[in-house]
């Protein structure tokens, strides 16, 4: 528990909720006090039952909210995390951090596709719960190939959630996982051309081809996709 501080200091939920919907906009005070429930965060209690928020009870929201949006932490990882905060130990941010290499332009370059597959191994349920989306989202997005895993394998892994993540923001915008499928094929094109490109190529430099196409690829589309938007 935090240092007691003066009652001044200490905000109701709805205090907090206004606080934190400059960075959090689709927060609600049901998603607080469910973390509440889930034991992540423990405002003190008024004799009538209030919560009271302390300095110390916002940031920590806002580090469980943070790592929710930025790096795909289920809940039961950030429990571990903030455990070993708790008690003093150097916490380990692990498997849970998947990552986007960006060039000075902010595009996504070569370095991102030369890493090595992501380790991050996530059952169903645990996709769910840190991607914020229900079990009919996900059977659409594998129905339509915009989630899809390898022949035999059993978990999903950092794409997958990474994904998934997406999917939940385009649905909040009206986008369902259907109208995704676009993105599916336009991938499967632009993989089926660096293959081309690649087949006289083998070892090394055909690693380094096909990071450097991969990168050249999301680039023009990306670019392709803003002038589009600009009416030209």
């Amino acid at each position: 528990m935090t240092e007691p501080m003066p009652e001044i200091a200490r905000l109701g939920i709805g205090k907090v909720l206004d606080e934190m919907r400059v960075e959090f906009p689709d927060l609600t005070i049901t998603k607080i006090r469910y973390l509440e429930s889930e034991g992540l965060l423990e405002p003190e209690r008024t004799s009538s039952g209030y919560r009271k928020f302390s300095f110390a009870d916002v940031e920590r929201l806002r580090f469980i909210l943070r790592q929710q949006r930025d790096a795909f932490w289920p809940l039961s990882h950030i429990r571990e995390v903030l455990d070993d905060m708790d008690n003093g130990r150097v916490p380990s941010a692990g498997r849970w951090s998947p990552s986007v290499a960006l060039a000075a332009d902010d595009l996504p370059d070569a370095a991102t596709f030369s890493e090595k597959p992501s380790q991050v191994r996530l059952t169903r349920a645990d996709l769910l719960e840190a991607a914020g989306i229900d079990g009919d989202v996900l059977d659409e997005l594998e129905a339509h190939g915009v989630i899809e895993r390898r022949p035999n394998q059993t978990y999903y892994d950092g794409d997958d959630l990474a994904v998934a993540n997406l999917a939940g923001e385009f649905a909040q915008l009206g986008v369902e996982p259907r109208h995704l499928r676009p993105f599916r094929a336009a991938a499967t094109r632009e993989v089926s051309l660096i293959r081309q490109v690649l087949d006289p190529r083998a070892g090394d430099d055909a690693q380094r081809v096909t990071a450097d196409l991969a990168a050249l690829s999301v680039r023009l589309h990306t670019l392709l996709v803003r002038h589009g938007l600009q009416g030209r």
